[in-house]
């Protein structure tokens, strides 16, 4: 968390207040942004998506472009998905026009994870180590079953100073309890809104609540007491250190590590005094001279100050040299600077910072992540929390997986489909049946491949023409596809059997069935059953021998039954159609 000197206010002054002077927020600040699929609701002829981006673009159009802004969005990617939760923009100074384009490219879809996108918004400021501000923006309550009121609470509880502003957002009125409470048990606001002029009124509150700090320091108070400060002579980047002081003067007071000789005010990491003797920080992620100092509240004068000499960090970090697409790979890593630091995987000389699907390192030694879903050179990353900076790397070649897959051909219109796939990456691929041609990373009814090699769907109930298409989790790109006619749910269908029956026959009738194909079965037989009983389950049966027909007798019973031609020895279904008895 970065902190200049004077400290730096929230600014997010719509309509008249904008030839305001910019200004930053006090503390971190991470935008908690609901894009779950009610945010396509209307508000007189105009999506609430469109007035949300619209407001937030304004309103951070008029933030500083030094500000700390982080940006967490759920319910954007996936139907019916609680996990469906991504950090969009890390916490880190303000990019107007990057901040604003990704806003503007979230698409409602999913579920709203409240709770979990908090506790993701909090872990992102390091809130138990450091003041961090949460502002929600959310049209609807939560709907993954989690309690925002707990967790809200227990956030207030262990964080150093953590606050949760929440902006209600075309709420019912019973609604406006299960997401106030979040910012009463944080000591933040909770602000209604149900259009886009109150939306608008609704940040400019919120923010203009988040903390200022006057931008002049007054004169400090004379006589104070003296104030000792210890600290290490020299740490390395990125690494959590012990520090120790006395003659406290208030509780408001902060200790903070900056560059040697910075500026009087400056603060970087920092923790506030309280009635404490000793704390811990986060080293600068850039080696270099800093300065330990403790800090008046009141004024922001420096009363006491340490030399730390901040030198590089040495850590190794082991990875494969090839990998497939979506797959789970392990690698290993020595000499761990932070828990808080992770390991990433990212395109070849992707930016500084950069982070996709990633870990913690917290304190192990090695690690499993996924390979991105298309192929291409990446690079294995430990990168300091501190700063985002990579200290180690090795180069990663993501090859194409190969994955056959393989169906029935034709099936009845809901039907049991059985497919079955080879050369599976990850148990969190799927295996789904959608319409021919259908968009990537489309999927209807799925099942998870896990460690399997076969399973089985329900076909579509209108007839066409369809896929079944094996995805990766990891991009949900088709790996593999096989095409899938849907028939009408009393079509026959037939496998070389060349099997005739009457459509339709009267309770107790005999009807004469015929075929033309052959096998080299040694048991083939003729089989009459309900239509929804399993396929080598039957009423009765007849074995089939030279001949090229036989006589079936009805059952006395009205309803839909299937005649079908087996080869049992083979475990096939060569030919089957229905009969409906009336």
């Amino acid at each position: 968390m970065k902190l200049t000197a004077p400290r730096l206010a929230l600014m997010a002054m719509a309509g008249t207040m904008a030839s305001a002077a910019p200004v930053r927020a006090a503390d971190d600040v991470v935008i908690v942004y609901d894009a779950s699929g009610s945010m396509w609701g209307q508000i007189d002829g105009t999506s609430k998506i469109e007035i949300a981006r619209d407001v937030l673009g304004d309103l951070v159009g008029k933030w500083d472009d030094g500000t700390n802004l982080g940006l967490v969005a759920y319910g954007h990617r996936r139907q019916g998905d609680c996990l469906d939760i991504e950090t969009m923009i890390p916490p880190g100074p303000l990019d107007k026009t990057s901040f604003i384009k990704t806003v503007n490219s979230i698409k409602p879809v999913g579920k709203t994870p409240i709770s979990a996108s908090v506790q993701q918004a909090a872990d992102l400021l390091s809130y138990r180590d450091n003041p961090a501000t949460v502002v929600l923006i959310s049209d609807g309550v939560e709907t993954c079953n989690a309690d925002p009121c707990a967790l809200s609470a227990q956030l207030a509880k262990q964080g150093v100073k953590f606050t949760a502003h929440v902006v209600g957002f075309d709420l019912k009125k019973d609604e406006n309890a299960n997401l106030s409470c979040i910012a009463e048990n944080t000591g933040g606001m909770f602000v209604s809104a149900s259009n886009a002029a109150e939306l608008n009124d609704a940040l400019t509150q919120v923010t203009e609540t988040i903390e200022e700090v006057p931008s002049t320091p007054p004169d400090p108070e004379p006589d104070l007491p003296e104030v000792t400060l210890t600290g290490p002579e020299q740490v390395t980047t990125g690494s959590v250190f012990d520090f120790s002081w006395s003659g406290s003067i208030n509780g408001r007071d902060f200790i903070t590590i900056v560059p040697a000789g910075a500026d009087e005010g400056t603060a970087n990491d920092y923790i506030r005094v309280k009635d404490a003797s000793e704390g811990r920080l986060t080293a600068p992620g850039t080696p270099g001279l800093y300065e330990l100092r403790y800090a008046l509240e009141q004024g922001r004068r420096t009363l006491a100050s340490v030399p730390v000499e901040v030198v590089e960090a040495e850590v190794t970090l082991t990875g494969p040299e090839q990998v497939t697409t979506g797959s789970v790979f392990d690698f290993s890593w020595s000499g761990s600077i932070n828990g808080r630091d992770f390991i990433t995987i990212v395109p070849a000389s992707a930016d500084e910072g950069t982070a996709n699907d990633y870990i913690r390192v917290k304190d192990a030694s090695e690690g499993r992540l996924t390979a991105p879903g298309t192929p291409g050179l990446y690079e294995l990353r430990y990168a300091l929390e501190q700063g985002r900076r990579t200290l180690a790397s090795v180069p990663v070649e993501v090859v194409e997986a190969e994955v056959g897959i393989a169906g029935p051909g034709t099936v009845r219109a809901k039907s049991d489909v059985d497919v079955s796939w080879s050369g599976s990456i990850n148990g969190r691929d799927f295996v789904t049946i959608v319409p021919m041609g259908a968009d990537e990373g489309t999927a209807n009814d799925y099942i998870r491949v896990k460690d399997a090699s076969e399973g089985r769907l329900t076909a579509p109930d209108t007839p066409g023409l369809y896929e079944l298409r094996y995805v990766l989790e990891q991009g949900r790109r088709t790996l593999a596809s096989a095409p899938l006619e849907v028939v009408g749910a009393e079509a026959p269908l037939d496998d070389g059997a060349g099997l005739s029956v009457p459509k339709t026959a009267a309770p107790g009738a005999t009807i004469k069935v015929t075929w033309a194909g052959e096998s080299d079965s040694t048991d083939q037989r003729i089989a009459l059953a309900h239509k929804d009983q399993p396929d080598f389950s039957w009423i009765s049966v007849q074995k089939v021998g030279e001949q090229k027909s036989l006589d079936l007798k009805i059952p006395n019973e009205a309803g839909l039954y299937e005649v079908r031609f087996l080869d049992v020895s083979g475990r096939e279904v060569l030919g089957r159609s229905v009969v409906k008895v009336k």
